[in-house]
């Protein structure tokens, strides 16, 4: 089992960059008084902080599960109540998509286990997530399972949550906003739009055993704009059929990495060509790949300010 670590002081940082956002009064109240709570002690962090826990008394207080969405990346779009569950919480369950600073929410005692999901490299396969939430909580923690996004879109919050009814364990879901809405934000590509799109469908590009089995038909509609989230290992496969089964060559689309953050890149292109695109910009995960013609109005958006700097 691996030994647990010191984690680094909680940084003033991304209280000030909640203070700086315009946001009314009250609001910045609540989040300082949703902040305040903590002792002056490190963290301790690691994949097997469970066992820290064994053998330990623990009050006999009834443990709980949040199962919160920590939003696409920048702090900033977190949810009050999430900003609050996390920094109430006994224990942090999290994924390698929770952004930068949104740890730095939490009490500096609580503990942080790590259970990131990256392509062919799980900290901990789901089961084992699942068992350590009912573990967690049965010793009476206040217990946030902090994922990317919103915890019911490609999150597996739906597992986790049943897994929890079914040992007993109290359990809420904290929705956050999900990577495609705030991709649309950050870059100025709406998923809806009466001129170009009526419909628009989110699906998961994950490749299982090198192949995809989506329904293309359904996605290659036109008048509407598909969201393929983890989809960047199979761009190829993925604009290949969508080709194949109908889309015209030049149908506007996009890669973006790491949207909302200071990381954040994109690379528009035709359909065809997306591909080479995506190389050529040297893109990596986090990605989203957007299809549809919405996406030529990120090039009259990027016209705006906050978001001219995010072209690759």
């Amino acid at each position: 089992m691996n030994t647990l670590r010191h984690d680094t002081p909680y940084r003033p940082s991304t209280d000030a960059r909640l203070h700086r956002a315009s946001r009314p009064r009250e609001y910045n109240q609540g989040i300082c008084r949703a902040l305040s709570a903590g002792p002056d002690v490190p963290s301790t962090d690691g994949p097997d902080n469970l066992e820290s826990w064994r053998g330990n008394d623990v009050s006999p207080r009834r443990g709980k599960v949040s199962l919160v969405g920590a939003g696409p990346g920048d702090p900033e779009l977190l949810t009050l109540r999430a900003v609050r569950r996390i920094s109430a919480a006994d224990a942090l369950v999290y994924d390698n998509l929770v952004g930068d600073g949104i740890l730095d929410l939490a009490r500096r005692d609580a503990t942080r286990i790590y259970v990131g999901k990256r392509a062919g490299n799980h900290a901990l396969p789901q089961e084992d997530i699942n068992h350590l939430l009912v573990e967690l909580a049965a010793k009476g923690l206040k217990v946030v399972r902090l994922k990317g996004g919103d915890p019911f879109i490609f999150g597996r919050g739906g597992e986790e949550m049943e897994d929890l009814v079914r040992a007993g364990i109290d359990c809420e879901i904290v929705p956050g906003i999900t990577a495609a809405s705030g991709m649309a934000a950050a870059t100025g590509i709406p998923l809806t739009h009466r001129d170009h799109s009526q419909t628009v469908l989110f699906t998961t590009g994950h490749l299982r055993d090198g192949t995809l089995n989506l329904d293309w038909d359904a996605l290659a509609r036109p008048h509407q704009t598909v969201v393929i989230y983890m989809g960047l290992g199979a761009l190829e496969i993925i604009c290949r059929e969508l080709l194949a089964h109908g889309l015209p060559a030049d149908t506007p689309a996009a890669v973006v990495h790491a949207a909302t953050t200071p990381r954040q890149r994109i690379v528009t292109s035709p359909l065809h060509a997306l591909p080479e695109a995506t190389r050529d910009a040297k893109l990596g995960t986090p990605s989203l790949i957007v299809v549809g013609h919405v996406v030529s109005l990120h090039e009259l958006a990027a016209a705006l300010p906050a978001l001219a700097a995010c072209s690759a």
